[in-house]
């Protein structure tokens, strides 16, 4: 049996599996013992701290006594980043009676295949991490975003792009999910704005064939190169990029929001410009507060999906506290309703496909080896 053939089988038993549990599961129905939330992320290999973004909101939540007179308790499991992962983490927590909320996962192509189960068993998904808008047009009920969707960060680059100058752009870009999700919404939106994609490529044979892509685009009067790529291999791709001979401008998603991306040697990623959904040097309260208990708690600074973890356990608690229920179905339609809700991200009101419609996206740009927060 082929892998693809293996992972609709396993689907296929999974779905099954939460379809019984949404029979006979009253989630969320008891009026005593703890509320659970699971975490699905690639915790071993990529938590870069979300998990202690969530712990440092429960703890909060619970030291003021909780919701509806009940504690707050995370289950983490490891998804690895992988979608057979994913699906095997969904499952377990479709097979739970105790969970009536996940809060992951972080690569669209898991979330597009848990969610499958989660909706089938009546559990809700807030996922912190995946922009795929496949994920929300299929009319699902317990299925949610707070990040932006690529459509959305496109539009805020494209913008970008037009108010630096940049018409012609060439797009490197990953064949999976995320990767052509992006280069799609971004090439999309730029016909809208006049940008015009000169070149499209999921990859380079290797440095000879990038350096041969390079003249063709300078010949063509390219003015930046958009990257549709997560880290490390964006940052391998910069670095490519630089030694192919391109001076190029850099845009990319939020696939390249990381340190790892600023500290690339040579200065490969200098004047990069990537999309992110969080700024610790906003002057807000609400911010400010976040990282300092976030440091007295962990001893670091929080970034950003430490900041979407605080979020997001912090936005179903309320969501439990408006429906005066943890029942999903409850929490679905509280969520739903939300319009405004203010986290340390900005923030939050739900459309009905269940997308994060006015939160922020911010620009930030590598200057001399670190990240610099732009107004534009």
């Amino acid at each position: 049996m082929n892998k693809r053939w293996w992972l609709a089988a396993l689907l296929l038993c999974l779905v099954c599996v939460a379809g019984c549990s949404e029979v006979t599961i009253d989630r969320g129905g008891a009026e005593r013992g703890d509320i659970v939330l699971g975490v699905g992320w690639p915790l071993a290999s990529r938590d870069e701290g979300l998990t202690k973004g969530v712990r440092l909101a429960l703890d909060e939540i619970n030291a003021r006594g909780g919701v509806l007179g009940r504690k707050l308790r995370a289950v983490s499991a490891d998804d690895a980043g992988s979608v057979t992962e994913g699906l095997a983490v969904a499952g377990r927590f479709a097979a739970d009676a105790q969970t009536v909320a996940v809060i992951g996962h972080r690569g669209s192509a898991v979330s597009v295949a848990a969610a499958a189960v989660y909706e089938k068993a009546g559990i809700v998904m807030l996922t912190p991490g995946s922009t795929a808008p496949k994920l929300t047009e299929r009319g699902y009920r317990y299925i949610f975003r707070t990040i932006p969707n690529d459509e959305r960060i496109s539009e805020r680059l494209a913008q970008y792009a037009v108010s630096q100058g940049y018409r012609k752009v060439a797009i490197v870009y990953t064949d999976d999910e995320y990767g052509r999700s992006l280069a799609n919404a971004f090439e999309d939106r730029g016909k809208e704005l006049d940008v015009d994609t000169v070149d499209r490529v999921d990859g380079y044979t290797d440095l000879r064939d990038l350096t041969r892509l390079v003249r063709e685009w300078k010949a063509l009067g390219c003015d930046a190169v958009f990257v549709a790529q997560v880290m490390p291999q964006a940052g391998a791709t910069l670095a490519d990029l630089q030694r192919a001979g391109s001076d190029m401008p850099v845009l990319g998603g939020d696939g390249l929001d990381s340190e790892e991306l600023a500290r690339l040697p040579g200065r490969a990623a200098e004047g990069a410009v990537v999309a992110s959904i969080f700024d610790p040097t906003e002057e807000r309260a609400e911010v400010g507060a976040f990282i300092r208990q976030y440091e007295a708690a962990y001893g670091e600074s929080p970034g950003k999906w430490a900041a979407q973890g605080y979020d997001a356990a912090n936005l179903l608690a309320a969501a439990i506290r408006a429906a005066g229920s943890a029942r999903p179905a409850d929490l679905a339609d509280a969520l739903r309703k939300t319009r405004g809700w203010i986290g340390v991200t900005g923030s939050h009101s739900f459309d009905d496909a269940g997308d994060v419609t006015d939160k922020p996206i911010v620009l930030k740009q590598v200057v001399n080896g670190a990240f610099q927060y732009r107004q534009n």
